[in-house]
């Protein structure tokens, strides 16, 4: 499979004596932190610490796992109980052990955008209710944002390696 590059990227440009090379607008300590080595983990760790938890908490409450899935609607409920662990426990190993990341931020992604429509279906609310719920609806649509960007990252990392 090929990669596309740009066709700027391709072209050859003669250099120009009167143009300056393109400098950095990022400050110099945010620069150094974002090349800190351990940055890289702890923000897939941040990003991915709510769902290891969740499956954690769930596998040690078998029971209220189930009945969340109730409460949603899921059927049968212990079937997406299972599930959710699974994915809440898998994805984020993956992305923490920086294997198959792609994989385990897909993971993730997926189940965020299906939570996002199962739990905070906004549009079918009212008052106060509503208002938490788009909130709610659209930070899981942030999150979502986060797992793609963490794939394509794990995917530039892997081809520039």
């Amino acid at each position: 499979m090929t990669r596309f590059t740009p066709m700027a990227a391709t072209t050859p440009v003669a250099a120009s004596p009167t143009v300056a090379p393109a400098r950095s607008t990022t400050p110099r300590f945010v620069s150094a932190l974002l090349n800190w080595r351990p940055a890289l983990f702890l923000a897939r760790l941040a990003l991915s610490s709510a769902y290891l938890l969740g499956g954690v908490v769930k596998l040690s409450d078998w029971q209220g796992a189930i009945a969340e899935q109730a409460h949603f609607g899921m059927i049968p409920p212990a079937f997406w109980a299972a599930l959710t662990i699974a994915v809440e426990l898998v994805g984020p190993i993956l992305i923490l052990t920086g294997r198959l990341v792609w994989l385990g931020a897909g993971m993730l992604g997926v189940f965020t955008l299906f939570a996002a429509f199962t739990a905070n279906a906004f549009w079918t609310m009212q008052g106060q209710e509503r208002f938490m719920a788009t909130n709610a609806f659209f930070e899981h649509i942030g999150l979502i944002g986060g797992f793609i960007a963490l794939a394509m990252l794990a995917n530039r990392r892997q081809a520039d390696a």
